[in-house]
């Protein structure tokens, strides 16, 4: 693994794949962890500001543009914050199967599906994790 071609696209896009990679690694044990318990909440508080960094970031990264300065990915990081306060909201109004299918959602969509895009040749993670 080489970090270079993610040092190379700068700070943001930097900020916007640690943010995600850790948001995988967290999200991932967080599922396989014991649900309800204070260790599942902190976990879990940890998890939505890493998610809410990489929906953040995005809007600082342009390398698509279909409206303007955006592209359809932005709309999944609307939707990524929209969905981040309906789960916490959901979990503290008792509503566990809503919180549980919300972040199930938003680690299958936001992290795992445009996770594989990032993989895809030409993109960065594509570089750092396979070179060139």
């Amino acid at each position: 693994m080489n970090f270079a071609p993610l040092w190379a696209d700068g700070p943001v896009i930097s900020v916007h794949a640690l943010a995600a990679l850790a948001a995988f690694a967290i999200g991932a044990s967080q599922l396989a962890m014991r649900k309800g318990t204070a260790r599942h909440r902190f976990v879990g508080w940890v998890w939505v500001s890493l998610m809410a960094v990489v929906a953040l970031s995005s809007f600082w990264i342009h390398e698509f543009r279909v409206f303007g300065p955006f592209s359809p990915i932005h709309i999944l990081s609307i939707l990524t914050l929209a969905t981040l306060v309906y789960a916490v909201r959901s979990a503290r109004a008792g509503r566990i199967a809503a919180h549980k299918s919300a972040m199930t959602f938003l680690f299958l969509l936001a992290i795992m599906l445009t996770g594989a895009f990032t993989l895809l040749p030409g993109r960065t993670m594509h570089a750092v994790l396979f070179g060139g």
